[in-house]
């Protein structure tokens, strides 16, 4: 009855221990790409297989010189720390036999093969941590080979029976620690399954694991084959198996294909206010007055309109007068010329420039001056873009006079993109004095 009480008290010892250990991981689940995920940390497998007195630690002499393999078979709960350590109860149960008993005074060395033991492994219990050697998979999240090593320390209870031949000696079962030490693989074969494989020796503290006792600790091995279940939601991957260099490669990959559809977007959008930008601008009836101002569209050709590209009642008389341009008069327009901004890489007049050429304004309407508006780049870009900048630019000009009461017929704008450079365009502000409209009054 103590017996039983005390290997009952050890059990729940070591599932307490583990329990403790165990803890089961709370972080959140985390949206978007590259954030934090939540894996499966926790696992339960079975195994079973071979169990043998001969270990590859054996030296010259050993308590039984044949082993006589017998099976064996248990179980264990995993945890998983980190992907590569994780922490697992060990279950086994099984038999250890042999035969041809030491014989360390006799020669020959052993007896013979009538000699054998029998040790029946009650239970054993044992905490041991797994360290995975490599996590090997490139293209998939779910690694296929995962190579390890584990060691710990364990408790059990078992009993040797010994015989001669004629004489069967039975032990009575004893508890002692042992000492697990094992190597293996597993195999993912589907998501949160595995296929375990693995050899394990167990160095146990006493000389009479056996039933013959030559003063050195016994041993014994354990080859065996199983199956890993993961515990929790499908949906999530299972920590040990999970390869952050395959998910790298699959996020980062679903990156650049949202950046491309935003950039294809973006110039997309970009020519959608191209075209409706030309549309404003434009002068489909000819009259002089862009779009975008005209108050009286389709007027007919040779029409003389307004400002707002409206006919005039009657025909304005043509008054043949010399035009003079005082000092003062190409003022307004120098300062017009050093004020005038636009937004960068376009054609949309700042309103800080608004001052300035409202003055040009005044001073077309009121001495009925001529304008040559010519529009002005540097080489940066091609010369398509240059082109069509530039002449955008100075009908932007014109449209904006014109707005403010100019006569549209007495105002002329072209571009000339970058064929007109009045410095050199290797250098910033050389480019600066490039990028220019300039106004002419006659």
């Amino acid at each position: 009855m103590k017996s039983n009480i005390t290997k009952a008290a050890m059990v729940v010892t070591l599932l307490g221990a583990s329990s403790q250990l165990f803890a089961q991981d709370t972080t959140p689940d985390a949206t978007g790409r590259f954030g934090k995920k939540e894996f499966r940390t926790w696992s339960i497998g079975g195994h079973a297989g071979v169990l043998s007195s001969n270990t590859i630690f054996n030296g010259s002499t050993r308590d039984y010189n044949t082993a006589r393999e017998a099976l064996g078979y248990g179980g264990y709960i995993k945890k998983q720390i980190l992907p590569a350590l994780g922490l697992q109860a060990d279950f086994l149960a099984g038999k250890v036999k042999g035969s041809g008993q030491f014989n360390p005074l006799g020669t020959p060395q052993y007896f013979g093969s009538n000699t054998t033991f029998e040790t029946h492994l009650e239970w054993s219990a044992a905490l041991t941590a797994v360290y995975n050697l490599a996590n090997i998979s490139i293209n998939n999240e779910n690694a296929v080979l995962i190579p390890y090593v584990k060691g710990g320390v364990g408790y059990m209870s078992s009993g040797a029976e010994n015989s001669n031949g004629t004489t069967t000696v039975q032990n009575h079962y004893k508890d002692g620690y042992f000492i697990p030490v094992g190597a293996g693989f597993k195999l993912g074969v589907a998501k949160g399954i595995n296929l375990d494989f693995g050899y394990d020796v167990n160095f146990t503290k006493t000389a009479e694991f056996d039933g013959l006792n030559t003063g050195k600790f016994d041993k014994f091995s354990y080859g065996h084959a199983g199956i890993e279940f993961a515990l929790g939601s499908k949906s999530k991957p299972q920590l040990q198996n999970y390869s952050s260099l395959a998910n790298l490669r699959n996020e980062s990959a679903e990156e650049s294909a949202a950046l491309r559809n935003a950039l294809s977007t973006a110039e997309q959008k970009a020519e959608r206010d191209r075209e409706t930008y030309a549309k404003e601008m434009g002068d489909d009836d000819g009259d002089g007055v862009a779009n975008k101002f005209d108050k009286c569209p389709g007027t007919p050709a040779g029409t003389v309109v307004d400002g707002s590209g409206c006919p005039l009642v009657a025909k304005p008389a043509i008054i043949r007068e010399k035009v003079i341009i005082t000092e003062a008069d190409r003022k307004v327009v120098s300062e017009a010329i050093k004020n005038l901004e636009f937004d960068l890489g376009k054609a949309t007049i700042r309103s800080k420039s608004y001052t300035t050429l409202n003055r040009v304004a005044a001073l077309l309407v009121e001495k009925n001056f001529s304008l040559k508006l010519a529009g002005h780049t540097d080489n940066t870009g091609s010369m398509a873009l240059n082109l069509r900048l530039s002449k955008d630019r100075a009908e932007a000009v014109k449209a904006y006079l014109v707005s403010q009461g100019a006569n549209a017929s007495r105002i002329e704008a072209v571009g000339y993109g970058p064929n007109q450079p009045i410095a050199s365009n290797k250098t910033a502000a050389g480019r600066q004095e490039n990028r220019r409209v300039e106004f002419t009054l006659y």
